[in-house]
């Protein structure tokens, strides 16, 4: 860029940032507003002028017409650490979800619903939201705004396989041309880049392992042998994949005990691919990385992988054996020729790791018993203190976090708490900030969706509360969520059902009346892990329900502008004796927090719906109870045991057991 250029930019940031403190005042938390004169930006969004223009001169060189900036790092992970968010230094939005493509002239965002009232808060007028998120949409966008011939450039170590396919097909056939960038522009220009955290690795302590990486290892080894298309070798690039097989643990992204890593697995050889200065001397021992045998770890350097995977692939005889869901286009496409590559969706790492063993499963359980310790606190905390008015949405947050802090194996909370109040909370994944964060009443509804990270286990709860009056339809679409939540929760089905087969027991019950949710029912949850696992959970692509997984449940209802609801639980699936048959399941709930009284609505539950409730809330007093108690809490034990009163009351005991004779009845009379 030339000097005159530079000035000229320099010009335009000081105006924009002139416009920006103009209209600072005029409200936390609103919306931009683009079309007025001049345009209305919050405090909460970002000035990209001068990062634009950067990008831009970045472009040029590199003879592309657009280039393309998803919300990613190199293992494709939902939660990235600041040193990989491209696409939020790029254009303000912060949102988990989304992707951008820049033009000399002009700057795009796709994302979903869940993000569309964000992004108008943290993007400036520089950009453009497209309240979309498919690949066709933005493939659309390109072929209209480029010509024949023309290049769109990405970087492929942050396009999955599946990703750049999909850009490809449209792309091709419009004779746009996708060209692979691996030098990041975004990187180039961004001088002020966050560095890696500087934290060294550790590995779990024994007592919360049943099986050591050396038996994973073999497991695994015994899946590549027995796969009939004989592969030599497994590459995992899931930050998950290496941290479960080595039983290690990270601080590389926020909230995720990961670090960044690569693994290649042969028969014979085992090269784990991380920054080695962060590998103390006691793990090199650990993972025995001094020999050169089955169970030897060597550690090579984390940006060598591509070059030693093309090494590696030189060998005659030799097949890669990936999972495409997390393998990123960079080193999937020097996989050749053909024959040298085996493919799945998932890798046998990811399937494997999906079923805890006993040890697993009785931990996770230990964990969510302490964590609903902190969560009642909080319910109890702010029963009492949103009627004096010193509670804000953020300050409730921060008290949940408090909680979680002084319980037994905390490692902080699995992702930042979701703590939302009138408004706010028809918002599903708002987080409150101090431009944002509203002062808690009781005239409205309030959602806390909160998670611990423990080193016995990962939690991930959402509560829904009023603390005064609600109105008829919130009583009743709490009470439909409510439904939703338990039918899923009760139901018994057969081993191997995908959870999109029965996922529409959690919308039944809304839409009956015409309501819905625009998110998914579930996802899988790990043992000190990501809170989101894949490849658990209610959606198309997940993998099959076997017993040892663990899923959350969590339907809700959001009326924009207005409240949300959402009631959300982890769950084990466990084996259950039917009449007929022993391979069926049923799910464990395992979150031991009490709903809000107040907006049940027991007119509208079955019977059946009720006796579960019940059983439920026994469960929360016989394993929540003496825990509360052996910590001092008294208050909230009191609390608890008034908020776990059965539905059913003792007197009516004789009801109960003619209304289900009757129900048992009723069919054969019909008949």
């Amino acid at each position: 860029m030339t000097f005159s250029g530079w000035i000229l930019a320099l010009c335009l940031v000081a105006l924009e940032g002139e416009r920006h403190a103009a209209h600072a005042e005029e409200g936390a938390g609103s919306e931009r507003n683009c079309s007025s004169v001049p345009p209305y930006l919050p405090p909460t969004a970002v000035n990209t002028t001068l990062r634009l223009l950067q990008l831009r001169a970045a472009m040029k060189p590199n003879n592309i017409s657009a280039y393309i900036i998803p919300g990613t790092d190199a293992h494709l992970s939902e939660y990235i650490a600041p040193h990989d968010a491209r696409l939020a230094w790029m254009s303000g939005f912060s949102g988990s979800a989304g992707t951008a493509v820049v033009t000399q002239d002009k700057a795009v965002l796709w994302t979903d619903s869940r993000y569309w009232v964000q992004a108008e808060r943290q993007m400036d007028c520089n950009w453009e939201l497209e309240r979309d998120v498919s690949i066709s949409s933005i493939t659309n966008w390109l072929i209209k705004e480029t010509k024949e011939g023309d290049e769109v450039g990405f970087d492929p170590f942050i396009f999955s396989v599946d990703t750049f396919a999909a850009y490809n097909t449209k792309l091709a056939p419009a004779k746009r041309i996708l060209t692979s960038i691996p030098d990041n522009l975004v990187d180039e220009i961004w001088s002020e880049r966050p560095p890696l955290p500087p934290d060294s690795l550790t590995r779990l302590p024994d007592e919360f392992i049943e099986r050591t990486w050396q038996n994973k290892v073999d497991q695994i080894r015994g899946q590549m042998m027995d796969n009939p298309y004989k592969p030599t070798a497994l590459l995992l690039s899931a930050l998950d994949e290496t941290a479960w097989l080595f039983n290690l643990r990270g601080n590389d992204i926020p909230f995720n005990p990961f670090f960044y890593s690569y693994t290649l697995l042969t028969f014979d050889k085992i090269w784990l691919f991380v920054h080695t200065e962060r590998v103390t001397e006691e793990l090199k021992v650990y993972l025995n990385s001094s020999c050169d045998t089955l169970h030897c770890v060597q550690l090579l350097n984390y940006d060598s992988v591509r070059e030693q995977l093309m090494k590696y692939l030189e060998e005659p005889g030799v097949r890669v054996w990936v999972g495409t869901e997390y393998t990123n286009q960079a080193l999937y496409e020097v996989i050749t020729p053909e024959e040298k590559l085996l493919q799945s969706t998932y890798s046998p790492v990811l399937t494997t790791k999906a079923v805890k063993d006993d040890t697993e499963q009785r931990i996770l359980r230990e964990a969510h018993i302490r964590d609903a310790v902190a969560v009642m606190q909080l319910l109890h905390h702010l029963e009492r203190a949103v009627p004096e008015g010193t509670e804000t949405e953020l300050t409730a947050a921060e008290f949940a976090n408090k909680c979680r802090s002084k319980q037994k194996y905390t490692r902080g909370p699995s992702f930042e708490t979701i703590s939302a109040s009138g408004p706010n909370a028809a918002l599903a994944h708002y987080s409150p900030s101090k431009e944002t964060a509203r002062q808690l009443r009781v005239d409205e509804m309030y959602l806390v969706d909160s998670g611990g990270q423990y080193l016995d286990g990962t939690t991930d709860i959402t509560r829904t509360v009023h603390w005064g009056k609600p109105t008829a339809l919130q009583k009743d679409a709490f009470t439909r969520v409510l439904k939703g939540n338990i039918e899923i929760s009760r139901t018994i089905f057969p081993a191997g059902t995908k959870g999109v087969n029965i996922e529409m027991l959690g919308r039944r019950a809304l839409w009956e009346v015409g309501l819905n949710y625009g998110h998914g029912t579930g996802h899988g949850v790990g043992n000190y892990f990501g809170v989101h696992e894949w490849p658990v959970g209610f959606q198309s692509n997940n993998i099959p329900f076997q017993e040892g997984m663990f899923t959350s449940i969590e339907p809700g209802y959001y009326k924009e502008n207005d409240f949300g609801i959402r009631i959300e639980d982890v769950a084990l699936a466990r084996s259950i004796k039917t009449e007929h048959g022993n391979n069926y399941l049923t799910f464990e709930t395992v979150s031991l927090v009490p709903y809000d009284r107040k907006l049940i609505n027991t007119t509208i539950l079955s019977l059946e719906q009720l006796v579960w409730l019940d059983s439920y809330y026994r469960v929360i007093r016989d394993k929540v109870g003496p825990e509360l108690k052996s910590q001092g809490l008294t208050e909230v034990y009191d609390w608890m045991i008034e908020n776990t009163e059965p539905f059913i009351k003792d007197g009516a005991s004789a009801v109960v057991a003619s209304m289900s004779l009757l129900l048992l009845l009723l069919p054969m009379a019909l008949l």
